[in-house]
């Protein structure tokens, strides 16, 4: 995975935290502000259940002076309840059924309050035609009908003899009753209420807690997240610098060995592929190396060589025509064994003037002289020249190119220098039997060529060491067939590599461009 991926990815994370508390936090407000509302409404039915009892009080203390006026207000409150318990949310009515229940039955026993009220003010205008008595103190008993009604039964029984039952005795024990019976009505109303204002104030309590908790909660952990993926990243990415640091100071020793890469189980990263670069260019570099230390042997082999074949030339010029001389003077008439050594001087000074002129030629390297060369009859010609020098009649030799027609730009006597050498080596290398075959395709501007053979094969040892000037692997040869192939390509601003395996064969891979470079 590489850093940028990482750094989203922890940016992700820490931002799906902030979401989750964010989320968590609006839906706990919401619900908050919903309990806070219910609290408002619990708040207010316990106000007016406490102006309810009040009102009560005074209708019960204060009638029939002012029973109209408290009774009013009684009522007014009653209203209020019902208004706001039916206009309360239905995820809320579970707790609010009772309470509805409870002013409903309050307001069916304040009616009947009244109602036996009223009759029991009748039966007090007919006692006092019939009693005068009665009359004179009705008033003060009347005062007490709502306040304490049962004093008055008493009263009345033992004063005017009144029997138990009276309209007026039965009225009164009636309203005692239901006095009581809506004194304990409306205490439940009040109790009902402060209940469920405890219940809404808890529940907003609860909620505010949970917000509490989740931001101590998710906070540290978006704090843990947000700075265990920074330092790790920080600390990735500084391991990483440290080894391309590394890399670079190795690589500025001149060391070019490959570097591994790192393996990290979140896969690779930019550090990897920059790694991989550096062991592409690494390994470039080491072909460079090898090339230029190659190129300045060959130049000092070069220089070295063109000094001694020039200081070996002449004498063996000379070897060479005094021999031709004593062999042409002698006839006949020379000693057999004198002929023979003669024959043998001549000999290996023509083998000696073919090494120098191979040193020669290895050291001259001219610049090439570039013209249009159509490969595929360049190439069978090369391979007929070579016929006339070496035996090519159990070599079966083909050719495939790629286009059928290939027009490139090179000096022919020295492409076809590259040739017979290469297939040289090949006859030689199959011992002057086997399959020889030319491959080329043509790339754009670039035209690559394999020779291959069926021969033995090469070692990694000797592959190392194929195109150093001298280095052969023949019982007779100079060693510098390769190294000339070698300078030739190079001139030709192109490139030569070989792949072989032991028992396999050899291909020779050439890489030239199909234009003139400048």
């Amino acid at each position: 995975m590489s850093l940028k991926k990482k750094i989203i990815l922890g940016f992700l994370v820490s931002a799906f935290i902030i979401t989750l508390l964010s989320v968590f936090l609006y839906l706990n407000f919401v619900e908050i502000k919903k309990e806070t509302a219910f609290l408002e409404l619990t708040d207010t039915i316990r106000s007016k259940s406490l102006q309810l009892r009040r009102h009560e009080k005074n209708y019960f203390l204060y009638a029939p002076v002012k029973a109209d006026e408290e009774s009013k207000s009684i009522y007014t409150y009653l209203k209020e309840l019902d208004d706001i318990l039916n206009n309360m949310a239905p995820s809320s009515m579970d707790r609010t059924a009772f309470l509805k229940t409870l002013v409903r039955e309050y307001r069916e026993q304040f009616s009947k309050i009244e109602k036996l009220m009223g009759t029991a003010i009748v039966e007090s205008e007919r006692l006092k035609v019939s009693s005068p008595a009665y009359s004179k103190i009705s008033r003060l008993i009347e005062s007490n009908f709502l306040d304490k009604p049962l004093e008055d039964v008493n009263y009345l029984q033992g004063a005017f003899s009144l029997q138990f039952d009276h309209n007026l005795i039965s009225c009164l024990k009636e309203l005692e009753t239901e006095i009581n019976a809506l004194r304990k009505t409306g205490e439940n109303i009040l109790t009902s209420s402060k209940e469920l204002d405890k219940t809404a104030r808890g529940k907003v309590d609860s909620f505010i807690q949970m917000s509490r908790i989740a931001i101590l909660v998710f906070f540290p952990l978006f704090l843990i997240v947000g700075f265990g993926t920074i330092s790790f990243i920080i600390s990735n990415v500084a391991k990483r610098l440290k080894l391309i640091t590394n890399l670079i100071e190795k690589t500025g020793k001149g060391d070019f060995s490959h570097t591994s890469e790192p393996a990290y189980k979140w896969g690779n990263d930019e550090v990897g592929q920059i790694i991989r670069k550096f062991n592409d260019m690494e390994e470039l570099l080491s072909q460079r190396e090898k090339e230029l230390l190659r190129s300045k042997k060959l130049s000092a082999i070069g220089l070295l060589a063109s000094g001694v074949a020039h200081e070996l030339n002449n004498p063996l010029n000379n070897i060479y025509t005094t021999a031709q001389r004593l062999m042409k003077k002698s006839g006949d008439q020379m000693p057999l064994s004198i002929k023979n050594g003669l024959d043998d001087i001549f000999s290996q000074t023509l083998r000696v003037k073919g090494i120098v002129g191979d040193l020669l030629e290895f050291a001259r390297g001219r610049e090439p002289h570039l013209m249009a060369v159509e490969l595929r009859s360049f190439i069978s010609g090369a391979y007929k020249h070579l016929g006339n020098t070496i035996s090519t009649d159990n070599v079966r030799f083909s050719q495939e190119l790629h286009p059928d027609e290939i027009v490139m730009y090179a000096d022919p006597e020295q492409l076809e220098q590259v040739f017979i050498n290469l297939f040289a080596n090949a006859v030689d290398a199959m011992s002057g039997e086997g399959d020889l075959t030319v491959k080329a395709d043509e790339e754009d501007n670039l035209v690559r060529i394999r020779v291959s053979d069926s021969g033995k094969g090469m070692s990694r040892e000797t592959l190392e060491k194929i195109f150093e000037p001298f280095y052969t692997t023949k019982d007779k040869g100079t060693g510098l067939g390769l190294a000339i192939v070698y300078n030739i390509i190079e001139k030709h601003h192109g490139q030569i590599r070989v792949e072989s395996e032991e028992g396999k064969g050899t291909t020779f891979i050439i890489e030239l461009p199909k234009t003139a470079q400048g």
